[in-house]
């Protein structure tokens, strides 16, 4: 059992307040595995907020290395309650902990403002940036079992490829905005589109977003061959947590110029209701 600490509670409201479609999933879990993948999205929020913030290049180089140092050596006891709560963690479930390395390395590649040629080159990327935090779920998934879990670890990577296509779909204008591009170039070219291009909707770029949408659904289709490998309240909170961004992208589909008035998302009634149905399907 996890208990209830303030590092622990600390976690589980950064997750509420600002996981908005994952913590329909994630409180669908147990109170350890709750408690613990609370711990793991707190961590991957601080990573990715480096990434995001307004800090200067090197300072945010700087900051990602501080972070790769606090993982070292988890203290349950430490004053950041974050690092505490995994340090928790890590005495009921051996945690990956490489997978936030490489975290930190997808968030160093969004520093280096890096581009993409082909789906090829990004597909490492989203791997690193979403396959791992899969990789450390999964972990959570399994606390109590004693088996090996190769298979299920290269689904949970695949799934969390769909997961981050899907974020990119969706925030294609946002992203251009803060100077990112994460289309592959090679997209683009076929479409004949440039990066400014995708700043007003065109038939074109509908083309393209529809293009990029259901390569996504392919990575659902191979990584929801998760469910079935896990326990019923884990299957329940992986199939919500991804069938919200399912529907999310599948909305894009359907109606592509969306994204470029704003950030599409569903429902908060939508999403309970995707969380009921998961539970069901998952046989709780």
């Amino acid at each position: 059992m996890l208990p209830e600490t303030a590092a622990i509670r600390y976690c589980e409201d950064v997750t509420r307040r600002e996981a908005s479609n994952f913590w329909y999933g994630i409180r669908l879990l147990p109170t350890t595995k709750r408690r613990a993948l609370a711990a793991v999205y707190a961590m991957a929020r601080r990573i990715d907020d480096i990434g995001d913030g307004a800090l200067p290049s090197g300072e945010k180089a700087a900051k990602l290395d501080e972070v790769s140092d606090s993982l070292r050596t988890l203290d349950a006891s430490a004053s950041d309650p974050v690092t505490a709560a995994l340090g928790q963690v890590q005495r009921v479930c051996r945690l990956p902990l490489d997978a936030f390395d490489s975290l930190v390395q997808g968030v160093r590649m969004d520093v280096d403002e890096a581009t993409y040629q082909t789906v090829d080159d990004l597909v490492p990327y989203c791997r690193c940036v979403a396959g791992s935090v899969g990789r450390l779920s999964l972990a959570v998934f399994m606390i109590g079992e004693d088996r090996d879990t190769t298979a299920e670890a290269r689904l949970a990577d695949d799934l969390g490829v769909a997961l981050q296509l899907t974020n990119i779909v969706r925030d294609v204008r946002e992203d251009l905005e803060m100077g990112r591009v994460y289309l592959p170039a090679a997209d683009l070219d076929r479409f004949g589109l440039t990066a400014d291009g995708l700043r007003v909707p065109s038939e074109a770029a509908a083309a393209l977003i529809r293009f990029e949408a259901a390569r996504a659904d392919e990575w659902f289709e191979r990584g929801l061959r998760l469910l079935p490998r896990l326990d019923r309240r884990s299957a329940a909170c992986v199939g919500a947590m991804a069938a919200i961004y399912h529907r999310l992208l599948h909305r894009i589909e359907r109606h592509p110029d969306e994204i470029f008035r704003g950030r599409v998302s569903l429902p908060a009634a939508e999403k309970l209701l995707v969380a009921a149905r998961a539970l069901v399907g998952a046989g709780v």
